[in-house]
């Protein structure tokens, strides 16, 4: 046999894991596994390293958790790394991602441009076969997706979308060139976080924003603010002992921790001081780190809101405005939709060339070639801007043709509800292990504490299974029945399920309205040490 018949002949390589997405999870499983000496390589649909901080380069978008806590505890890292802000835009993450990437030289392993289209678990070799778009297959024994949960794009179905003449943009598909708005009338519908951060900018320099507000979005004060070198260096002392701390505490998501005490139970004067206190400390202080029954108590919910309410009244000058953007009784109980950080997208409504417009008065007719039709008339735009949220959590799955034993697809295993073991397997998808997926804590966690947190369990449990010579892991129908209806029961104590948020995946029409994510990350943690402790119990390994 010929040199190349016999190259030919020879089985193509099947890699011991593969990872879908480049973002902070899916480069620390990267490194971690590769310290452990399996093979591994990343297939990221961008074409550089940061996940959703390749694809938010909109102005404005920033994250709204604050650093430190918002980075790698990794010494190698922090190191010799300093912000420029308290709260870092896109383009500061990006060079971070570069930064990563050079210290752990990762784009060795992970293959840019390269969008999974689906993938079909092989019984006979329990190895999974992932497809791509542009038609090729790779094997892995392990398939490990962390592709975020706000990875589909919603767009709504309005008549005429297509037929707009100028730039029309959904912000998580902003061109990476930039888009200048200079001078030109902008329209923005929605006013998530996107919509918030594009408003603020868009309102300092084009002729004319109009934007299109379905529901009020509680914005809280970001009090953003420069940071230096020297002190951060100062601080870098102090780093080790608080990450430790991230990584156990149930302050996990935010570094934040609120007084044990309920709202009710204190005087008028302290309350008010907590919360003037957590209001000037700004980030999601206010969200999280007043009471503790302030997601759980109607009464002291509304408390926070009437603050919060007041303050931000205080700041529009048009009573129209006041009672649209912060109305005097609240939509949704405080807190149960994820506030967005903002700068001044309160004051931004008092210029001139600022408008409002209420979506629940004058719905959206249609889209038209220079604008936009709605009840009430026509407004016209030369930039359309789409900030109408995601498809989050099990979207960036069900976009996928995944099929697992015997041939189950994935949407007949969630045909009525989504189902998880911990939030990291999926009945009938052997093999397949998920983070920062749903019903984690995901939305409560934020990327890098959760890339570690739990990450090292990923780790660890695939470690597990080399070590014993295992080639299977999968979850029950049992656990995974028991862990959704924890899920459900956990959110029936809360205020959550009071509002059509994406927490609920409410903000999508036709989707199963339940609690996606675990609310509580001490807890969380908590059963997943547990359940790896009983040689991960609730899995069959074979």
């Amino acid at each position: 046999m010929s040199e190349a018949l016999s190259a030919e002949a020879q089985p193509a390589e099947v890699l011991d894991a593969l990872i879908i997405g480049a973002g902070f999870n899916g480069v620390y499983q990267l490194h971690r596994l590769r310290e452990k000496g399996f093979s591994v390589k990343v297939f990221e649909a961008g074409a550089s390293l940061g996940g959703i901080w390749y694809w938010n380069c909109y102005p404005g978008a920033r994250v709204d958790s604050h650093v430190p806590n918002y980075e790698f505890s990794m010494k190698e890292i922090w190191e010799d790394w300093n912000w420029s802000e308290r709260f870092p835009g896109w383009d500061e993450l990006r060079q971070y991602f570069a930064h990563v990437d050079k210290k752990l030289d990762l784009s060795k392993d992970i293959q840019f441009n390269t969008w999974v289209s689906g993938a079909q678990f092989d019984e006979q070799s329990n190895q999974w076969i992932v497809h791509t778009a542009d038609g090729n297959e790779t094997r892995t024994r392990f398939l490990i997706a962390c592709m975020g949960f706000a990875a589909k794009p919603y767009l709504p179905d309005f008549d005429g979308l297509e037929s707009f003449s100028g730039p029309c943009y959904h912000t998580a598909n902003w061109p990476q060139e930039g888009l200048d708005m200079t001078g030109k009338r902008v329209g923005i519908i929605g006013t998530g976080a996107s919509g918030v951060q594009v408003a603020q900018e868009a309102a300092a320099v084009a002729s004319q924003l109009t934007i299109f507000q379905r529901t009020p979005m509680i914005a809280l004060p970001m009090q953003q603010r420069k940071l230096d070198v020297a002190t951060q260096q100062t601080q870098k002392s102090t780093y080790p002992a608080k990450f430790r701390q991230r990584a156990v505490s149930s302050s996990t998501m935010f570094d934040i921790v609120a007084d044990e005490r309920s709202a009710k139970e204190v005087s008028e004067e302290l309350r008010q001081a907590i919360f003037e206190a957590a209001w000037q400390k700004g980030g999601f202080q206010f969200w999280f780190g007043t009471f503790s029954d302030i997601l759980l108590d109607e009464e002291s919910n509304l408390l926070a809101y009437e603050f919060w309410r007041d303050r931000t009244r205080s700041r529009l000058n048009d009573p129209w405005l006041q009672e649209k953007l912060a109305p005097m009784k609240p939509v949704h109980p405080f807190g149960t939709k994820r506030p967005s950080l903002e700068q001044n997208f309160y004051d931004i409504f008092n210029q001139s060339n600022v408008d409002l417009v209420d979506l629940r008065e004058s719905p959206i007719q249609k889209i038209t070639p220079t604008g936009l039709v709605t009840s009430a008339g026509a407004h016209e735009f030369d930039i359309l801007v789409l900030a109408t949220g995601f498809d989050t959590s099990t979207g960036c799955f069900t976009q996928l043709d995944l099929v697992g034993s015997g041939g189950k697809r994935l949407d007949e295993v969630w045909s009525d509800g989504v189902k998880t073991y911990l939030g990291y397997s999926i009945p009938h998808m052997p093999n397949l292990l998920m983070l920062y997926g749903p019903q984690s804590p995901t939305a409560f966690c934020n990327g890098p504490t959760c890339a570690e947190v739990q990450g090292d369990w990923v780790v660890n449990c695939l470690s597990y299974i080399r070590d014993r010579n295992f080639s299977r892991i999968e979850t029950t129908d049992d656990a995974a029945a028991s862990w959704a209806g924890h899920i459900a029961q956990v959110g029936e104590g809360t205020l959550f399920p009071r509002a059509d948020s994406w927490y609920m995946g409410a903000n999508i029409p036709g989707k199963r309205r339940e609690l996606l994510y675990h609310p509580f990350p001490q807890d969380y943690l908590e059963q997943c040490e547990a359940a790896a402790a009983d040689d991960y119990a609730g899995f069959e390994l074979s």
